[in-house]
């Protein structure tokens, strides 16, 4: 039984609930939010204090009208269309359209829990998808939430305590010397100019490779431009079909300028003087879009005799190569086109395990010179 007024009950499993008023409703029902405790005094303490807090805000909210989907629609369309690549835009639009509005997109806005969302997170993981495809569909559902919390549209964030599990960390695997000097005989072996070599001697990302033109390097400074990548996204009219896009880099750190040493400008040299393409990397005298990039790449593997891996692994080998030669972290992050140095430490300061026997050696060897004193 409640107390005279005040809103309190004694529930049946021993804990006393306080209710109080949160907004209305677009037809004026009133929309209530609990509270829970072990005593009276501490319910009473934390509803009072609720009470003040919605009596100035409950008749400012503006409550969303719609579903989830309506929500998400108008949020990727209209609030972040013009402020996102559209190559981040297509990847938005494809978690939202394939993961979360067939699970979620019906319920109404206002009425989304967090036990919803844990919901959809347990659903996630039974489809078997990696740790981090469920953090960048989760990533996306928590971003929309967000704006509707801040643009008062629901009276709270459901997103706001959901803990993911940490993403499991990846070793890099770059190729080995052996390997490598492997891959580099079938590459060096080839007419046009190889995405291979570019890939093992400037860390470039395959879709900055594929952008590249001969009018981004200049030859006299010693110096490769940046300006460019290419991707391959699904159109944003219909889903089941792809489209490539030409576009700046992704972030202003990848917009970067890479020094060009002798040997590479040798080579590219020698590869501009039988080009007929504007691109470093041609395909019938126009660009080279990644997917043929990697088709090539698979043939060059195979002919090289070493395991398959996928193109991206050269520019770990590139990077793994100038941590072997001790090029420091901040030299490093620059030439790849790293936001911050943070991410390039995270993750290639792991460098092959022959070098980390070695370290281990060295510090290994001052045991045998320890004196024991009689």
């Amino acid at each position: 039984m409640s107390r005279k007024g005040e809103n309190i009950y004694k529930r049946k499993d021993g804990r006393w609930e306080g209710r109080y008023m949160k907004a209305r409703s677009e037809n004026g029902k009133i929309i209530y939010g609990y509270i829970y405790g072990k005593r009276y005094a501490h319910v009473k303490e934390r509803l009072a204090k609720l009470k003040v807090r919605y009596s100035f805000t409950h008749n400012n909210i503006n409550l969303y009208k719609g579903t989830v989907q309506d929500w998400l629609n108008h949020w990727l369309n209209v609030l972040m269309r013009k402020k996102i690549k559209l190559s981040t835009y297509s990847s938005y639009r494809l978690r939202m359209d394939k993961y979360i509005i067939p699970f979620l997109g019906k319920k109404q806005l206002i009425l989304m829990k967090s036990q919803d969302i844990e919901e959809f997170v347990n659903y996630l993981m039974n489809l078997n998808l990696s740790p981090s495809t469920i953090h960048s569909i989760v990533t996306v559902l928590k971003s929309a939430m967000n704006k509707a919390f801040m643009e008062n549209y629901i009276l709270s964030n459901p997103c706001k305590n959901l803990s993911l599990s940490t993403k499991p960390k990846n070793e890099i695997s770059a190729l080995s010397i052996k390997d490598q000097e492997k891959l580099e005989q079938v590459a060096l072996k080839e007419q046009s100019c190889s995405a291979v070599i570019l890939a093992l001697y400037t860390g470039l990302r395959i879709g900055e490779i594929s952008g590249l033109k001969w009018s981004d390097i200049d030859f006299e400074k010693d110096i490769i431009y940046i300006r460019r990548t290419l991707y391959r996204i699904p159109n944003t009219i219909n889903s089941r079909k792809t489209e490539v896009i030409m576009a700046e880099p992704k972030t202003k750190s990848s917009k970067r300028s890479i020094p060009l040493a002798k040997n590479l400008k040798k080579y590219l040299l020698d590869k501009q003087q039988i080009s007929f393409s504007d691109y470093v990397i041609s395909c019938k005298n126009s660009y080279a879009e990644p997917r043929v990039i990697s088709y090539r790449f698979r043939k060059s593997i195979e002919q090289a005799g070493i395991r398959s891996i996928h193109f991206h692994i050269l520019r770990h080998t590139f990077a793994t190569r100038c941590v072997e030669q001790g090029i420091d972290i901040a030299t490093l992050s620059k030439l790849l086109g790293h936001a911050s140095i943070k991410l390039t430490l995270d993750t290639y300061t792991d460098s092959l395990w022959e070098n980390r026997k070695e370290a281990v050696s060295v510090i290994d060897s001052r045991l045998g010179t320890v004196s024991v004193a009689s």
